[in-house]
């Protein structure tokens, strides 16, 4: 599967950046996308949304208006290769209804890295300009076939004007968060595949789908193909229903196919989902099978059906402990049994087992005096994701809490992908998790100067590792980084 290096990038951190700045409480989000032309190469699109209630406004014809400074450029080895400097008025707020509002900037860039470097004021304000910093990189989608990032939308409308906003004869208005509430009910989507004109067919195919990030599945209601002529420029509009799609974290996926199914090239859009659909295991006519319960003695029922909940869903947790205060056996039994005839309905007894015995593993190796294996951060993550390719451990230093360093080199669609626990209480093998970069997990800057603390100030709100110093046995920072 392709995973753009640009699309990359944004996802651990370029995506809808917020900028803010205290004396002015200004806001203003910002997102990148990379596309293609034919006539003139690789192109940067830059996406702002200007939060309209941050901005001082001022009388205009019929209403109110007001007006940004915006400073762009786009850097390569400190050199400046292209930008832009203007004034933007907003759209007149009228009867004091305050929208936001927004703008676009193309620029056309060769591949390679660059940075991008921003300034923003407002021009009725006499406070300073917020600033932000952004690494690109851009891919060389010239060459073969390939993919443009997915660009959320708000809206898209057919239109045969020129301005920035228009592609392919549509008006698209960008939506710059990846957070999607219950509200609202699908994903609409642009993107375009390139050079598909070089297959020796008139058609091919895409394929639309949906992966859970957290476990790697697909999730096949959602699935959909349709079919395509090939072209030197693909566009793909789409507006994928995520009405129920529960909570959790996902991958929109695009894949172009060949008409013989082959997979050319594929894109992701990463994004988060809010919506705690009322979930129910259709118990009531669930038959236990004999050798299914037979695995599952009468005094751990309960602790097998609680050993469920790291790889639940959110609306599942809330089931299993309904029916964990029950306290009805046979209904524990028939939840469990349900759990995995719903997951995976191919081989529920096999899947079972097969948790079972990292259950009972986790246990082992990881339940201390007051919490099960399965209840402890370091249980919880092994079940979830799986056994770690690699792990450090340290336990004596006279620095540092005792610590332990877990490297996966694939999650789902990530690669290298790091957690850090650490003993903070030297007893009972209670390890908690300090740090991870894994999307969704803990992610505690200041991890190095909490796990050197025993020895170390605490830094401040800018820097909480200010003082974390050097010493030896301390290199837990140099061993989490190297991988």
């Amino acid at each position: 599967m392709k995973f753009n290096n640009c699309l990359f990038i944004l996802l651990i951190g370029l995506f809808a950046k917020t900028m803010t700045a205290q004396e002015t409480k200004l806001r203003v989000y910002i997102d990148n996308k990379q596309f293609y032309s034919p006539e003139s190469g690789n192109y940067l699109e830059v996406y702002f949304q200007f939060v309209g209630h941050t901005f001082k406004y001022y009388p205009a014809e019929s209403g109110l208006q007001s007006e940004v400074a915006v400073i762009i450029n786009l850097f390569q080895d400190g050199q400046r290769i292209t930008g832009d400097a203007y004034r933007l008025n907003s759209p007149v707020m009228k009867d004091s209804i305050i929208d936001d509002f927004f703008d676009l900037k193309r620029f056309a860039v060769n591949p390679g890295n660059y940075t991008l470097s921003v300034e923003i004021s407002d021009v009725n304000s006499t406070n300073k300009p917020i600033n932000a910093t952004l690494p690109i990189i851009i891919d060389d989608l010239s060459k073969g076939i390939s993919a443009s990032d997915i660009e959320s939308i708000e809206y898209a409308t057919l239109s045969k004007e020129e301005n920035v906003f228009v592609k392919s004869g549509y008006s698209i208005i960008p939506r710059l968060s990846t957070f999607f509430p219950k509200e609202i009910t699908s994903i609409p989507i642009y993107m375009e595949f390139y050079n598909s004109n070089e297959l020796n067919d008139t058609l091919c195919a895409v394929k639309e789908y949906i992966i859970n990030t957290e476990n790697g599945r697909e999730i096949f209601q959602f699935t959909n193909y349709f079919k395509q002529h090939t072209a030197e420029v693909l566009p793909i509009l789409r507006n994928m229903d995520i009405s129920e799609l529960p909570t959790g974290k996902y991958a929109l996926n695009y894949t172009l196919l060949s008409s013989n199914l082959a997979e050319l090239s594929t894109q992701s859009f990463l994004f988060e989902r809010s919506n705690d659909i009322d979930y129910s295991l259709l118990t009531d006519n669930i038959i236990l099978d004999p050798s299914f319960q037979s695995s599952i003695s009468s005094d751990s029922v309960s602790y097998f059906l609680e050993s469920l909940i790291p790889i639940a869903k959110p609306a599942e947790i809330k089931n299993i402990i309904t029916v964990l205060k029950k306290e009805t056996e046979e209904n524990q039994r028939k939840h469990i049994q349900a759990f995995w005839s719903q997951s995976t309905p191919n081989n529920p007894y096999e899947e079972w087992m097969k948790y079972k015995g990292q259950v009972l593993l986790v246990q082992e190796l990881y339940g201390n005096n007051f919490q099960e294996g399965f209840e402890t951060d370091r249980g919880r993550v092994y079940l979830q994701y799986g056994s770690p390719t690699t792990i450090v451990q340290r336990e004596v230093s006279s620095t540092e809490y005792p610590y332990e360093i877990w490297q996966y080199n694939k999650i789902g669609q990530f690669s290298n992908r790091r957690f850090i626990f650490y003993n903070p209480d030297l007893v009972n093998n209670a390890y908690r998790l300090l740090h991870s970069d894994m999307l969704g997990e803990l992610k505690n800057p200041a991890w190095p100067q909490i796990l050197s603390s025993r020895n170390t100030n605490k830094g401040n709100v800018d820097n909480p590792n200010q003082n974390v110093q050097d010493h030896w046995g301390g290199n837990s920072f140099d061993l989490f980084r190297q991988y």
